[in-house]
């Protein structure tokens, strides 16, 4: 049986579909996107939650002409589907085919890329501003969530656009999660919001009465000023009304009917910013996601399990506990992220020691500054996409003023499938240029929690980074040590070439040393462990005494460990000593699996060997090297 789906190769399409018709669509977009994510691997929960806010707003609003901005991007696949992507959407966050976001490059429907929290409301305001400079008089739409608006540039900008007063349309998708159920004070006034069913009550009551008296028509307006005062009565909306929006809801938000006539009349009518407060259920039409939202937020690739290897993720908050258990001024704090850190282990047994800040990446830095001077030892737990957000917090309020703060980066390097958004790949390069600040990459998951213990004892700022996915299933030590700041270690010894490597890229490095003996090239190779301070006086006599010199790390190679060690040798007057620097080029790195993504910039074994390789010309060809220097001495 043909579906409807299938008709639909742009938004024009849904206009002339009648409502059941829209609800078949819908069921047949859940089924879409259970398919395709359960195989690819992608974001489930927020996308079966927007499905039919989604195709209100497409047959509401004319994209696009009219400006629809998806905060994050994580919940665009329904977007997706409707706007001319649905062939390639089985190419979901595969090498080459669409992004898990949205993107500017993909589809003209797209008006503003996204991957991180908050900015849906700053961008749409600027186009807002930008379309009433011009003169034009398209719509402009800000889809953001009860999580990320709760950031602190989504206030600074509904501040700005209250005082503008220009006509912006921002739709709050309020579902009680980010990724994890939301904190904070605005998340406790949106619950009673929903939940308050005497409000429905008294608005029922009231619309009763006032229809059922004499000239009903012309106290119409009265009935509406009786409604405004009972939502101020049993619900908390002045705080929009104070930010200079006008404010309509809750609404049902899977209700195709009531959502497009409320936003067809806020469409007709806008001249101002409102602000329209839809409630969706996360995970809706999918039992499993309905019950348990958190673990279908992102649901990884078939066939994409670990093992009974733990991930490094799971070895930090298992760390976290021993150490929380022996030092208790230890305190773990992360930015709307304790189910990605596995915090809920250390959360169980200390929840007065675990502070889950929301998505305000800036306060939970200084927080942790701020904790650091009355003597507790912060914990900072963040994706290293999310601490670049926080740049100026860890040098104004941490580095600074020498307080020690640990940073816990988890998926540092290239991260795979999220895409340019969320790779890594900057830390190394904007860490090491701040003073005071230790900077640290584990080569494998034991050594991860040794540098954990050095961190929490170290008593000054250091940063802890580690890349996303499982370890490499080595023995894990009972007993914890610290590792001296700026120490490396030599795994191999060769005579040929020096291959300093970092974090994630000793395991490569050392595999590729045992191809390269194959081929008669023996290198040496050592685990930096690392960035900032590099292991000088090792660095120093590995180039006297070896007069090839190859870096690698999973980071951009300006300013990263590269970069360092260039300067390192400069500065030792060994300018003669050539120097292979194996790292991330100057662009963005592209979603796709984390396997294909190192092969494609030479971070893998075999490219490793590569350009080694290319440091001996007499190799020439593909031969091996100790057959050729046979021939030559035969």
């Amino acid at each position: 049986m043909p579906r409807l789906l299938d008709k639909i190769d742009s938004p024009a399409d849904l206009k002339g579909l009648s409502l059941a018709a829209l609800e078949e669509l819908a069921a047949e977009l859940r089924r879409e996107i259970i398919t395709t994510v359960t195989t690819t691997g992608g974001h489930l929960a927020s996308n079966l939650g927007v499905v039919e806010l989604t195709i209100a707003l497409h047959r509401v609003f004319n994209s696009p002409r009219d400006k629809i901005i998806w905060d994050v991007g994580h919940q665009s696949y329904v977007h997706k589907l409707l706007t001319g992507r649905r062939h390639e959407f089985g190419s979901l966050r595969q090498y080459g085919g669409l992004s898990g976001y949205t993107c500017r490059d993909e589809s003209e429907h797209d008006p503003f890329g996204a991957g991180h929290a908050s900015t849906s409301v700053s961008a749409a305001l600027g186009m807002v501003i930008a379309r009433d400079l011009t003169g034009d008089d398209y719509h402009v739409v800000a889809v953001i969530g009860d999580g990320a608006i709760t950031a602190g540039i989504s206030f600074e900008a509904l501040n700005h656009a209250g005082h503008l007063g220009s006509r912006l349309i921002v739709v709050l998708n309020d579902n009680g999660m980010s990724i994890s159920p939301t904190v904070g004070a605005l998340a406790k006034m949106l619950s009673r919001v929903r939940f308050d069913q005497n409000l429905r009550r008294a608005k029922k009551r009231g619309k009763k009465i006032v229809t059922a008296l004499p000239r009903g028509e012309n106290l119409w307006q009265l009935s509406q000023k009786l409604e405004d005062r009972l939502k101020e009565f049993f619900m908390p909306t002045a705080i929009w009304e104070e930010l200079g929006f006008t404010y309509i809801g809750p609404i049902d938000g899977h209700n195709i009917r009531d959502l497009e006539t409320v936003l067809t009349q806020v469409r007709d009518s806008a001249d101002k910013p409102i602000l329209v407060h839809v409630v969706t259920t996360k995970g809706k039409g999918y039992s499993p996601a309905e019950s348990n939202a958190v673990y279908f937020h992102g649901v990884p690739a078939k066939g994409g399990g670990n093992g009974e290897i733990p991930t490094y993720s799971e070895v930090f908050a298992q760390t976290m506990l021993r150490l929380a258990r022996k030092e208790p001024r230890l305190v773990v704090i992360t930015p709307a992220m304790p189910e990605g850190n596995c915090l809920s282990i250390v959360e169980a047994e200390f929840p007065d020691r675990v502070f889950d800040v929301g998505i305000c990446e800036q306060h939970a830095v200084t927080f942790a500054a701020g904790m650091a001077t009355e003597g507790y030892i912060p914990v900072v737990a963040i994706y290293s996409t999310f601490l670049q957000r926080a740049f100026d917090q860890i040098i104004h309020d941490v580095c600074l003023q020498n307080l020690p703060v640990v940073f816990a980066i988890d998926r540092g390097g290239i991260v795979g499938d999220d895409g340019k958004t969320h790779q890594g790949t900057f830390d190394i390069s904007y860490l090491t240029l701040i003073p005071n600040l230790v900077v640290s990459a584990p080569k494998d998951e034991n050594e991860l929690q040794h540098l954990l213990y050095t961190a929490v004892k170290s008593r000054s700022p250091m940063a802890v980074r580690y890349p996303r996915g499982a370890g490499l299933g080595v023995p894990m030590d009972t007993k914890l040590r610290e590792i001296p700041a700026g120490e490396g270690e030599v795994l191999r010894n060769g005579e040929d070439v020096a291959i300093l490597a970092l974090g994630a890229s000793v395991a490569p490095s050392l595999e590729a040393a045992a191809k390269l003996a194959e081929k008669g090239v023996e290198a040496t190779v050592v685990n930096a462990r690392f960035a900032k301070p590099l292991d000088a006086s090792l660095i120093n006599d590995l180039s006297g005494r070896i007069k090839h010199v190859v870096t690698v790390e999973e980071n951009v190679l300006t300013g990263g460990f590269g970069s360092s060690v260039n300067k390192l040798l400069q500065e030792y007057g060994r300018c003669d000593v050539p120097v292979k620097n194996i790292g991330i080029p100057d662009e963005f790195v592209e979603h796709g699996t984390q396997a294909i993504l190192r092969s494609k910039y030479g971070l893998d074994a075999e490219g490793i060997v590569r350009q080694v390789l290319k440091q001996f010309p007499e190799s020439g060809s593909d031969l091996p090297l100790k057959v050729e220097r046979k021939a030559r001495t035969t």
